[in-house]
């Protein structure tokens, strides 16, 4: 393996035209539609902090499914057309497969004790069931089962607020 100038990439950082990039054509990773929400939602709450990593000709090596999402509305618009890219070059293009592949891999997977812990905390910080599914892209019996709480005591928070019944609706066919 060739030196390598570790710097190199995060110093070619540049907003560039989205439609300027183009898919690689083996990416292994799929996300699923809910994720790609959840995706969108982090980038809105939290900003772009990942930039997409492409070759010199803006094939994208890491970061499609970002890519995806900025092509989207509301990013679409709010990002005004751009995505953020580092450019890294190559010597072999087995590299750039490499790449794709260990930036995938790297981000590993969360666990279940730390995710309980998470959980747990956020409930006890006052957070919502309905929070906390909708902030971490969980249906509430995913909280439910990383909470802990018994059955009763989980009904109890999702009840929590709620007075009465909801106004029932006539729905009729057009």
């Amino acid at each position: 393996m060739a030196d390598v100038d570790l710097f190199a990439p995060l110093s070619s950082l540049q907003w560039v035209d989205r439609d300027k990039l183009r898919p690689n054509d083996y990416n292994p990773n799929k996300v699923s539609r809910e994720n790609l929400e959840l995706l969108t939602r982090s980038i809105e709450t939290n900003g772009w902090t990942l930039p997409i990593v492409v070759r010199p000709d803006y094939t994208i090596i890491d970061g499609f499914h970002r890519w995806t999402v900025a092509g989207a509305e509301p990013l679409r618009t709010q990002l005004g057309g751009k995505v953020p890219v580092v450019i890294v070059r190559h010597e072999d293009a087995s590299e750039d497969i490499y790449g794709t592949v260990t930036h995938n891999r790297a981000r590993g997977t969360h666990l279940l004790e730390p995710m309980k812990a998470i959980v747990k905390r956020l409930l006890d910080d006052g957070k919502s069931v309905q929070e906390i599914s909708r902030q971490l892209g969980m249906r509430p019996e995913e909280v439910f089962r990383l909470s802990e709480f018994s059955r009763d005591d989980f009904l109890a928070m999702m009840t929590k607020g709620v007075h009465g019944y909801s106004n029932a609706e006539l729905l009729t066919k057009y």
